[in-house]
């Protein structure tokens, strides 16, 4: 048997340490090289809802843009149904190396499991939220018969009609339905919601005089108002919107602190490598802040908005907390 002197041992030992520093520093260098060299294809972009709806606008006019400062093709993937969630899974099970995003949004991410526990994925456990596009705010808009000019007058009219006024929205427990819900708590209100399948059904029946109040995204009503068949007497963002600076927000009209509006962001799977999403927010918020990519999106009554991947997982946090709380309140049950 070769006896080890203290010699020998003295030098294995060094050199184990010197190719453990090595080691460290190839994996410490590794996730930068693989962000400079992210993306090498083309990149599937998931979008949860139907072609043509305003999601999917938002984000084919971002994909084509980033698309081109990555150097690569974005190629938009509609995987519509269950209220964006059956799309949104398919980007949880996506191997996690930045070629695969997806679109979230205030349903799928931040009311979707407070809806329902069984849901086929975890809104924080499964993604990593990369950058937040901005929000589609929501408009108050009357059949110009009904006897309400602003919001004032509509809540003075509903409470002299308590439980008779309709409001409309796209469906039980959309954001729509909630904003509804959280202003007749803060008004102190009794209006009847009645779901549809579609913005597209709900504007018949507002145009027709059939429902007195929709509360839906902007670019579906925004037609209407200008041609003056409806009137919008509010929106529901914290801000008034380009589209119709003219038109205050709920808060400005004796409600503060009231907002509601459904935001739209990029997730990419958990365990994507931090430096891959660190270069996507990037390119996003560079896209975002150019001019003729604000132009596009105000044309679809969009304000865009940035940030780091933090701040808008701070913000999903919030809005989940916020919106369990206005389904409580309003003692509403998810079917």
């Amino acid at each position: 048997m070769t006896k080890i002197t203290p010699q020998t041992r003295h030098r294995v030992t060094a050199s184990l340490r010197h190719l453990g520093s090595i080691a460290w520093l190839v994996l410490a260098t590794t996730v930068p090289v693989e962000a400079q060299q992210y993306p090498s294809r083309p990149i599937r972009f998931v979008v949860p809802f139907p072609p043509g709806t305003t999601t999917d606008v938002v984000a084919r006019i971002v994909a084509l843009r980033v698309g081109d400062r990555l150097g690569q093709p974005i190629v938009v993937d509609n995987r519509s149904g269950a209220s964006g969630t059956i799309g949104v899974e398919t980007v949880a099970r996506a191997a996690p190396d930045g070629y695969t995003w997806g679109l979230g949004t205030t349903t799928t991410h931040a009311l979707a499991l407070i809806l329902n526990p069984k849901l086929g994925y975890d809104p924080v456990r499964d993604f990593a939220p990369v950058a937040l596009l901005g929000d589609s705010p929501y408009f108050l808009t009357v059949n110009p018969a009904l006897p309400a000019s602003n919001v004032r007058e509509f809540i003075a009219h509903a409470r002299a009609n308590p439980g008779k006024l309709l409001y409309a929205s796209v469906g039980n427990f959309s954001v729509g339905h909630l904003s509804g819900e959280l202003l007749k708590k803060a008004a102190g209100i009794d209006m009847v919601h009645v779901p549809y399948k579609g913005s597209n059904l709900a504007l018949i029946d507002l145009l027709a005089g059939r429902i007195h109040l929709n509360i839906s995204t902007i670019a579906a009503s925004l037609p209407h108002v200008r041609a003056g068949k409806l009137r919008a007497l509010a929106v529901t963002s914290q801000q008034r919107v380009a589209a119709l600076p003219q038109v205050p927000t709920i808060a400005e009209s004796g409600f503060p602190g009231y907002q509601a509006s459904l935001w739209v962001g990029v997730f990419v799977p958990a365990r994507t490598p931090g430096a891959v999403g660190a270069r996507i927010n990037r390119e996003i918020n560079a896209t975002l802040g150019s001019a003729e990519l604000r132009d596009a999106l105000a044309e679809q009554a969009f304000e865009p908005g940035t940030g780091t991947p933090d701040a808008f997982a701070k913000l999903i946090r919030e809005d989940t907390a916020r919106w369990r709380k206005v389904i409580s309140d309003a003692g509403l049950k998810p079917e």
